[in-house]
């Protein structure tokens, strides 16, 4: 019932929700992964108010601090001198395949809310009773319409990430908070680190070669290209 509702876990739900949304569609890129490190943050509230302190550990080291820096990382924040700082993306993508993407989108969040209604009846955590469960569908379902919808490579990143922290909060509504549905998703936190790491190893390195034109058909031009 929604009068059973948490009032800090409404917010909290509210607040991933909010930050998601402005992390995969802020067209600026230092304030898209600001909105990103937001998210971790209140990522790591969630897991305390679903009762996982090994994963409030893991999402605050991973998450916050190693996962952000990464992103920062490949704006070029950390590298002043160069000549490939990204700011901004614009995206020209056809409305047509743009809405197509968005539809198979809401198709999977569909075939998500139904698992959970009728396949998966003996979750840990009721979504009737828990936002953040709903969240983290709704989550999934954005993230997964960004990476179809951007060509941007720092923005595939990001969706990749967001989308991983809907899949792990869904994982813990089924699983539940025990020890080792805990360690499950910390060693998941782990691997989504090491591919943003990764990710941003690759942007750093295709931006140095080829010039930002590299990272998708919506980079912006860059200034000064050598």
């Amino acid at each position: 019932m929604i009068a059973s509702f948490d009032a800090i876990e409404v917010l909290l739900a509210l607040f991933l929700t909010a930050s998601a949304l402005v992390c995969l569609f802020d067209r600026h890129l230092v304030r898209a992964c600001c909105s990103f490190v937001a998210f971790a943050i209140a990522m790591t509230l969630a897991w305390w108010q679903l009762g996982a302190p090994w994963l409030v550990v893991a999402e605050l080291l991973l998450g916050v601090v190693l996962t952000g820096l990464c992103f920062f990382y490949a704006l070029g924040r950390f590298l002043p001198g160069t000549s490939s700082r990204l700011k901004r993306d614009t995206f020209s993508e056809p409305w047509s395949r743009s809405a197509i993407r968005l539809l198979l989108a809401l198709a999977w969040f569909v075939m998500v809310g139904a698992a959970i209604r009728y396949v998966i009846v003996d979750m840990a955590f009721s979504p009737s009773e828990h936002p953040l469960l709903l969240a983290g569908v709704l989550i999934a379902a954005c993230a997964l319409g960004a990476f179809a919808l951007h060509r941007h490579l720092l923005r595939r990143l990001l969706a990749f990430n967001l989308l991983g922290s809907g899949v792990f909060m869904l994982l813990a509504g089924v699983a539940g908070t025990s020890a080792a549905a805990q360690a499950l998703i910390s060693v998941g936190l782990l691997v989504a680190w090491l591919g943003s790491m990764l990710g941003a190893l690759l942007i750093r390195q295709l931006l140095h070669l080829e010039g930002v034109e590299a990272l998708g058909p919506d980079g912006e031009p860059r200034e000064g290209v050598t």
